[in-house]
């Protein structure tokens, strides 16, 4: 049995009723702007399922502290994020933060993460599974490996010329692609805040498609960038590896833009003593 299957098993999801994935006895955790979901790595994993087996198509988020300081500014994001149906924390950043907010998270569940234990669990249901993103060639690597060693059905590959705003230089040719190979999951590797975008834009028209951001996932799959080490992963130092993989492509990210995330968290920690006095004098 596979370690899919294994998480599967673990919590069951045919337990569950399937009008929805979100479980309404837990509430979000709020970073931000953006709104969490409380689960854990198997728990994540049986809500995707839960997606897919609805057959109505559905969104997933994985945000980490780029996508939380990105939302500060940038409105569409924003909405892109509060219509998904599942939002993982991506990052130890981010759970440390929810406890310093009250309100842990229970465990880092990125994309990277994610995306082997799902294809075991597509390959065992015989899910479609087709790969959008990344830079030309890469899509199709990771495709060749996904089934040669996963023995995921992998049912088509494109990789795109994405604008900031998740437009397609040619739309219609990209969808009559997708939708003719008519895949159960779509995964999309365009980096944020494409992909969030290009999900928002197109996942009425890709139903019943469920389509999950994974963000440089498929560059891992295909071995075209080194991960970084468990125990970094673990220290919340994920950063710094890709730093010195790809400085010139990440310094600006890590070392400009990313430490806003520590002001953002100070002001989720103040409104969040605020509500719990208001709550307390009301």
């Amino acid at each position: 049995m596979g370690r899919g299957s294994r998480l599967l098993t673990r919590h069951s999801v045919r337990n569950r009723g399937l009008s929805s994935v979100r479980d309404v006895n837990r509430q979000r955790v709020k970073i931000g702007q953006l709104e969490i979901d409380p689960l854990t790595f198997s728990e994540a994993l049986e809500r995707i399922a839960e997606l897919v087996d609805r057959r109505n198509g559905g969104a997933v988020f994985t945000p980490n502290v780029d996508h939380i300081v990105k939302a500060e500014r940038h409105a569409s994001f924003r909405l892109a994020y509060d219509r998904a149906d599942l939002s993982l924390a991506d990052g130890m950043p981010l759970i440390w933060a929810s406890r310093l907010l009250g309100s842990p998270l229970p465990e880092k569940v990125s994309g990277s993460d994610l995306v082997l234990p799902l294809m075991h669990i597509a390959a065992e249901r015989r899910w479609r599974v087709y790969l959008l993103g990344g830079a030309p060639g890469v899509a199709e690597a990771a495709a060749e490996r996904l089934d040669r060693e996963v023995g995921a059905q992998i049912v088509g590959t494109d990789s795109p010329v994405v604008d900031l705003d998740g437009a397609p230089g040619d739309p219609e040719l990209m969808l009559e692609r997708l939708r003719g190979a008519r895949p159960d999951v779509v995964l999309v590797a365009l980096g944020a805040p494409k992909q969030e975008l290009w999900i928002e834009r197109f996942a009425d028209r890709i139903r019943p498609a469920v389509a999950i951001g994974v963000g440089g996932s498929l560059d891992f799959v295909a071995g075209k960038v080194k991960r970084a080490p468990a125990w970094m992963s673990r220290a919340g130092l994920e950063w710094l590896f890709r730093l010195v993989q790809e400085p010139r492509r990440m310094w600006r990210r890590y070392l400009v833009e990313d430490p806003a995330f520590i002001a953002i968290v100070v002001r989720s920690r103040r409104r969040a003593r605020r509500t719990c006095r208001s709550k307390q004098t009301g």
